[in-house]
């Protein structure tokens, strides 16, 4: 199992990265938006905790900055009715630490803020979860991203100005690609609509 990868970061896009070994072996890591929001510049060093999951007609890697973001991952993944790319949208539309909130809170009307999680799915969510994230344990130290609460205040705007959860999620992607990694929410919201086109 492929557990860690450190490398250059060969390309980044939205939702995915290109990490190069020193081995000149080119690896494609899906990533949630809280790890886009930390990557360094094309061409420097990164170093990604993976998950490796195996489907019938595909192998996908997927990167996260800390254990606690792979397990809960993993976690997410013994869900019913939970892929990767939900999972992924579950950690991109809410910072980890928020997630596993609402969950053991049995917070559905958060949890009905990420796309694609209507209220059976919160609840079929938190029947499944509730009681097992204790087990894998807190962020790690000096991991803390500020950025997060501005990017889920961004989201939550956009999709309350009318945009879909996928057109938010990807306007608040462009504008942190844009180089709005430190920016406030309403800046975030700012650029985010520009990139989007406005209303």
């Amino acid at each position: 199992m492929i557990s860690q990868l450190t490398g250059t970061l060969a390309t980044k896009d939205l939702d995915r990265v290109e990490v190069m070994t020193a081995g000149g072996v080119a690896y494609e890591l899906l990533i949630p938006l809280g790890v886009f929001e930390t990557l360094p510049k094309q061409g420097e060093q990164i170093f990604l905790h993976t998950s490796l999951v195996v489907k019938e007609d595909a192998w996908q890697l997927f990167g996260f900055s800390t254990v606690f973001e792979r397990r809960l991952f993993q976690k997410l993944l013994t869900a019913n009715g939970v892929g990767p790319s939900l999972a992924l949208g579950l950690m991109s539309a809410l910072s980890p630490q928020r997630l596993v909130r609402a969950i053991q809170e049995k917070d559905i009307p958060t949890l009905q803020r990420v796309p694609r999680v209507g209220r059976k799915k919160a609840e079929r969510l938190i029947l499944d979860l509730a009681d097992k994230l204790d087990s894998i344990g807190g962020e790690e130290p000096g991991k803390a991203r500020p950025a997060a609460g501005a990017s889920e205040d961004a989201l939550r705007a956009l999709i309350s100005l009318g945009y879909s959860n996928g057109d938010a999620e990807k306007g608040v992607r462009a504008a942190l690609d844009a180089g709005g990694g430190g920016l406030s929410a309403t800046d975030l919201i700012r650029s985010a609509l520009a990139k989007l086109g406005g209303r």
